[in-house]
């Protein structure tokens, strides 16, 4: 695994998880997701995992693997701090820039995600 692996597989995971979240499989809210209340995301969610999604496929098809190790490094770094900041938020309402991030596993999968992106930094560049 490398950066640009990462942002490409990222990529895609991210684009599709927007767009099941979007279409009432996995949100935009509770009731609509498969998981009900145990995980979900809300319209701020899917539109951040959009737009992240689009360019992370877009860096890792056009730009150089200096700015792809840098842009993988700050996905990770950003996601780790998500990942903890989330075990202190309360409450049901959106609670992190018009995103709800109290559930554990939102917590959880952005913590698995930076340790993901930081692996992949350490991998070999192509």
């Amino acid at each position: 695994m490398n950066p640009k692996m990462f942002l490409t597989w990222g990529g895609w995971v991210l684009v599709l998880v927007a767009i099941l979240g979007a279409i009432g499989v996995i949100g935009p809210t509770a009731d609509q997701s498969l998981f009900g209340e145990s995980w979900y995301f809300d319209a701020a969610e899917n539109w951040a995992h959009l737009i992240i999604g689009l360019v992370g496929l877009a860096a890792a098809m056009w730009t150089d693997a200096g700015m792809q190790r840098t842009l993988t490094w700050i996905v990770g770094i950003v996601a780790l701090i998500i990942g903890l900041w989330g075990w202190f938020l309360s409450g049901d309402a959106p609670n992190f820039y018009g995103a709800n991030l109290e559930n554990p596993l939102d917590n959880i999968l952005h913590l698995v995600v930076g340790i993901w992106a930081l692996w992949a930094v350490m991998g070999k560049e192509e």
